[in-house]
């Protein structure tokens, strides 16, 4: 009876080892899966920000058209202007 409590606690400990390794796959998967879901949102998040770069830009080159047009269109008005006063004069 002396030695009974050893082989319990044997027993015991094999059992809590073979939980142990067999837990430790679902672990690592666990992790490896936390791990790819984390390095998908920072490509995700980097892709994100590269579009509102690319789209600042093109909306910088845009705005710079719209003003260019503007401007053509207000000398080409000011030419219709001198040209009808000089056909009036």
């Amino acid at each position: 009876m002396e030695y009974g409590f050893v082989v319990l606690g044997i027993v015991a400990l094999l059992f809590i080892s073979m939980y142990g390794y067999s837990y430790i796959s679902v672990a690592q998967e666990k992790a490896k899966l936390t791990k790819e879901r984390q390095l998908r949102k920072e490509k995700e998040e980097h892709r994100r920000q590269s579009r509102l770069r690319h789209q600042a830009i093109i909306d910088e080159k845009v705005s710079k058209v719209a003003a260019r047009r503007e401007e053509i269109q207000r000398e080409l008005q000011l030419l219709k202007d001198m040209k009808t006063a000089q056909k009036v004069s």
